[in-house]
């Protein structure tokens, strides 16, 4: 399991999530700040399968070129 973080400007970030949840990721979209892309940030979450992870990849290339994309292991995950 990998948990996938990609940072985009607020503006590509609605349609981005649009196209992962279409074709059946889950995200979770948080309004972020910082002076990584100097305007108003978006950071998605997305928990994938390891065979998943240039799929989804792939998916936020299109929909937000020049998005930082950052790929997570988890070792361990459960619900609370």
């Amino acid at each position: 399991m990998k948990l996938l973080v990609f940072v985009m400007e607020d503006g590509v970030a609605e349609g981005t999530v649009n196209s992962l949840v279409e074709r059946g990721f889950r995200v979770t979209q948080l309004a972020s700040t910082g002076g990584f892309l100097r305007k108003g940030n978006t950071t998605l979450l997305v928990g994938v399968e390891d065979a998943d992870v240039d799929r989804a990849t792939e998916i936020v290339r299109k929909a937000a070129p020049g998005a930082l994309a950052i790929t997570l292991d988890l070792e361990r995950y459960e619900r609370v």
